[in-house]
């Protein structure tokens, strides 16, 4: 297991500032006690309450890829900073990113508010059919997920955080431990790691299990089996060069599904049992229908014909609001709806 870092290792101040990380904290509703004014205990109860907020507050989308004058995505901290977190007393937008924008915004988040040893590492996930199964081989890499270990604890455990997979994304930090089943929050889905290979076209000779990857799995009941959604290697980090070559091909490129459909997912917040947050349900958008899940079966709520009632749709179920530019700029483009023709 690799050595996590207890102090930046290049010893630069954080990205953001503390006025910025005071109006992101008060974007995403973390109450006073938790700011670093109050000097909070950085334990796992609050590690897992920023990452309730964050998920509950930014929803996961990639609305610039269809829906900007430029369609193309920045991964600038303070670009995404300005897109996503809206400072006290202005308009909120609702705004939020695909995965490499918004896990890259909070790791700069988590930086600065002194977990220094985050690090990110690259994922590749496996294509989803038609009715949304992952199956088939490994994609290369198209998302990434933060790793750290809290401040303090001298026992090495890592905790995973992926703020940007969408609906299936795990709703808590999960300590990198194989086998360990969570509950997902929402409805009967379980999720844990395992460790395998790659398998499919790869050609990797393993030299120990000691080189076996991370994979994501979730079974949606007890009785159901464990498929797989995504694989990576704990212990080779990715920076953001990297990310920046991935999310150039995955916002451009024709064959990636980012730039065929518009998607939205937005997880809804509630109160826990002991008082806190929680995820209660979630909504989503694929295309142009509208899905919702309260902890049920998921139900289609809305159809969109047409732009126009997207544009409704995004205002309406997920507070996302686009000016007149940007509902303009989608036309033309192969995930733009047209109505009858």
């Amino acid at each position: 297991m690799g050595s996590l870092p207890s102090d930046p290792p290049t010893g630069r101040p954080p990205v953001l500032s503390p006025s910025q990380v005071s109006s992101y904290l008060a974007h995403i509703g973390l109450p006073p006690s938790f700011h670093p004014s109050a000097s909070p205990v950085l334990d796992l109860a609050y590690l897992t309450t920023l990452f309730t907020h964050h998920i509950t507050a930014i929803p996961y989308e990639n609305l610039i890829i269809h829906y900007s004058p430029s369609h193309a995505v920045s991964l600038d901290p303070q670009t995404l900073f300005r897109k996503i977190i809206n400072p006290p007393g202005t308009p909120r937008l609702g705004r939020g990113g695909y995965c490499m924008e918004i896990s890259l915004l909070f790791l700069h988040l988590l930086h600065a508010l002194g977990f220094p040893s985050a690090y990110t590492v690259g994922v590749r996930i496996r294509p989803r059919s038609a009715d949304g199964v992952p199956s088939g081989q490994y994609t290369g890499f198209v998302h990434l997920v933060i790793l750290l270990t809290l401040p303090g604890d001298d026992s090495g455990q890592r905790y995973v955080l992926d703020a940007g997979f969408g609906g299936d994304g795990p709703t808590q930090p999960m300590p990198l431990v194989e086998g360990l089943v969570h509950h997902n929050s929402v409805g009967t889905q379980e999720v844990r790691y395992s460790r395998g290979w790659l398998g499919g076209k790869s050609r990797f000779v393993p030299p120990g299990d000691d080189r076996r990857l991370w994979i994501y799995e979730y079974r949606n009941g007890v009785e159901k089996g464990w498929n797989a959604f995504y694989a990576f290697d704990a212990d080779f980090e990715f920076l953001e060069g990297d990310f920046g070559v991935m999310s150039h091909y995955t916002s451009t490129a024709e064959a990636s599904f980012q730039t065929r459909a518009v998607l939205v997912v937005r997880f809804l917040r509630g109160e826990g049992e002991d008082g806190g947050v929680r995820v209660k349900g979630k909504v989503m958008m694929a295309g142009p229908v509208v899905k919702r899940n309260l902890g049920g079966k998921t139900e289609v709520i809305k159809v969109c014909e047409t732009e126009a009632e997207r544009v409704d749709a995004l205002r309406e179920w997920f507070g996302i609001v686009l000016t007149e530019e940007e509902a303009g700029s989608i036309r033309g483009r192969v995930s733009e709806l047209r109505g009858e023709e």
